[in-house]
């Protein structure tokens, strides 16, 4: 059977958004049992890129009343939910208690061969002005990290360009740089800012047009710099991207594609067709980022992933078990999820209400 239970963690700062101002993360914690091994997953829906919070409690609800999912064969089977953050709790506590019951960490139990013990992370700079951007540039370097990723398209394009002239200035030789956009960009201004950011030698732009605009982003390939897709991989699909040749890099949120297992699946179809996958996270609470984590470690030499989102929350579910040092995020090498660190969430210890 399954269980859940309610949470809010506050973020350190409110978070805009194209669906509006967000102060806190209000989720679920869902708890399975699979022989005699318990497992914990994280449903914290964000609108816009998953189902709202009233669906996904409703969701969780259905699984609640009967589901034994923990009891298939297949990892996947048996989860019947269809909303992508209730699913994804589900399957992650399903996953846990399933590596717990084999005695192997997660990234281990859902690798075809052996995982990365370590996975680099990227920093964040936010839409600020050239010179904070510079220095939150400096700032990530100086802590260690190897990629940066600078959100843009919130500003008029001639404000992004110096933005990212200012990140290139900033940033050491060998820290890789990376450009988000939301999909904010009209066809005119995507090509000229993909063109800006293939002279400043970055490395790839992300979401350049919108979600469904899988055409359009096709049509931004081949010019010298690498495109990725995030928001488009939930919105449309891994094939249709694949089959459209649209993306150099995809870039997947388990919290957004219904689970690890899913989301490993469609890493392994993307790297079959010689696309590279990032994992990142939708700003979660410590039990899906670190489900994230084992995830991005399965990758193929994991390249820099968007999971360093722990420091904008000022509370959370339980202790970190894989801090951010030097830009890399350690594994956890015990079963599961973390054996230790989410014992008292497995076992119904009340999660935090808005500490």
């Amino acid at each position: 059977m399954i269980g859940v239970e309610p949470f809010s963690l506050r973020l350190a700062s409110p978070l805009e958004t194209a669906a509006g101002r967000i102060e806190a993360r209000n989720g679920f914690v869902v708890r399975v049992a699979f022989d005699g091994h318990r497992g914990v997953g994280e449903a914290t829906p964000l609108p816009g890129w998953t189902e709202s919070y009233d669906e996904c409690n409703a969701a969780l609800g259905d699984a609640a009343g009967g589901s034994e999912v923990a009891s298939a064969t297949d990892p996947a089977a048996g989860i019947d939910v269809t909303t992508p953050a209730a699913r994804h709790g589900v399957e992650l506590a399903t996953a846990d208690a399933r590596a717990r019951a084999a005695g192997e960490p997660l990234a281990a139990w859902l690798a075809d061969g052996s995982p990365a013990d370590a996975v680099p992370v990227n920093a964040t700079v936010g839409d600020g002005p050239a010179d904070a951007a510079a220095a939150a540039t400096r700032a990530a370097v100086d802590a260690g990290y190897d990629a940066v990723k600078v959100k843009v398209g919130a500003r008029e394009a001639e404000a992004d360009e110096a933005r990212l002239r200012a990140v290139r200035d900033a940033a050491c030789d060998g820290v890789e740089l990376r450009a988000d956009a939301n999909g904010a960009w009209d066809a005119r201004t995507a090509e000229r800012m993909v063109d800006i950011a293939a002279d400043l030698d970055f490395a790839y732009v992300e979401q350049p047009r919108p979600a469904s605009d899988i055409a359009g982003t096709a049509a931004l390939r081949g010019r010298g710099v690498d495109v990725a897709v995030d928001e488009s991989v939930a919105a449309v699909g891994i094939d249709e991207i694949l089959d459209r040749d649209a993306a150099d890099v995809i870039v997947c949120k388990p919290m957004a594609l219904g689970g690890p297992v899913r989301t490993c699946a469609v890493a392994r179809r993307a790297a079959a067709r010689g696309v590279s996958t990032v994992v990142t996270t939708t700003i979660d609470g410590v039990v899906a980022r670190i489900g994230a984590l084992h995830v991005a470690a399965t990758l193929p030499d994991p390249p820099a992933c968007g999971l360093a989102t722990g420091a904008r929350l000022a509370s959370d579910l339980a202790p970190d078990p894989a801090p951010v040092e030097a830009g890399r995020m350690a594994v956890p090498s015990d079963p599961g999820l973390a054996d230790a660190a989410f014992e008292s969430l497995r076992r119904g210890a009340k999660p935090p209400d808005g500490a």
